[in-house]
């Protein structure tokens, strides 16, 4: 049980305390949670927990060592190693949700965007919807398969992403930020897609480890497209009140050369 417990103290440890909605430890403590804060949100007594971190021979059950996940945000391969050292069989995978698509209003309004590049996320960030503008831009979003179709998969596993963005190294480590500040406590439904990416990609998972949060802010965005040369756009975002689950995400021209090439690439008629 000694590795159990060793385990368990060093993701306690790890937790962003924000992410939980708990207030900092003294002034600067932003990480880790306490052993009581961990027994109270899991439902069990602090001196338990206190045993099992220690290792001593408790023989913890299934249902507590699974509330002790949850609360301490275990991706799935994290939560069946954590009950492998307890004796039990690994939980079965969760299942990614089938994709659904943006409702019709809202594809209508990715349409009328017709000059800026708009695509629509759903909140584990699976596209819904994107308008031609973005298939332009980014022409593989319409071609990849369904399941695919999510905004961190694509960052981190489409090589077309990487050279399309002149700094991914900063921009995809920003999404991955950006991704946990918005997940917050639902973080652990989207084991099925954290799983898949740490599996996939090296950079998500040193990204991943890293803990980084970071709450969305509009700001300029520069692409490299193979057919439109540079383009520098500006990153917005936007929640219809109908649907807040959904972001719609809208890149706008900056510069009037940024309006031409998006204009020619799109076969429009120069003005």
């Amino acid at each position: 049980m000694r590795a159990l417990g060793e385990f368990l103290r060093d993701r306690r440890t790890r937790l962003v305390r924000a992410d939980l909605d708990l207030p900092p430890v003294g002034r600067n403590r932003t990480t880790g949670l306490r052993r009581e804060e961990v027994a109270y949100l899991s439902g069990v007594s602090v001196t338990w927990y206190t045993w099992l971190e220690q290792g001593r021979d408790i023989n913890p059950s299934r249902e507590v060592l699974d509330a002790i996940a949850r609360t301490l945000r275990l991706t799935g391969a994290e939560h069946a190693y954590v009950l492998s050292l307890a004796g039990y069989s690994a939980p079965p995978p969760p299942a990614a949700p089938k994709p659904e698509a943006a409702p019709e209003h809202v594809q209508r309004l990715l349409d009328a965007l017709a000059q800026s590049p708009a695509y629509a996320v759903a909140p584990d960030w699976q596209i819904t919807g994107w308008n031609a503008a973005y298939a332009a831009l980014y022409p593989n979003v319409a071609t990849v398969p369904a399941q695919d179709r999510n905004l961190l998969w694509l960052v981190f596993t489409d090589p077309y992403v990487r050279q399309l963005l002149p700094d991914w190294e900063v921009t995809s480590r920003r999404f991955l930020a950006e991704f946990r500040a918005e997940a917050g406590p639902r973080l652990g439904e989207f084991g099925y897609l954290i799983d898949r990416l740490r599996a996939a990609s090296d950079h998500f998972r040193a990204g991943w480890e890293s803990l980084g949060v970071e709450r969305f802010a509009s700001r300029e965005r520069l692409f490299r497209h193979p057919v439109a040369g540079e383009l520098l756009l500006e990153h917005h975002q936007l929640t219809p009140q109908d649907h807040p689950g959904l972001h719609l995400v809208v890149y706008t021209p900056v510069r009037e050369a940024d309006v031409a090439a998006l204009r020619r690439l799109l076969g429009a008629p120069s003005e």
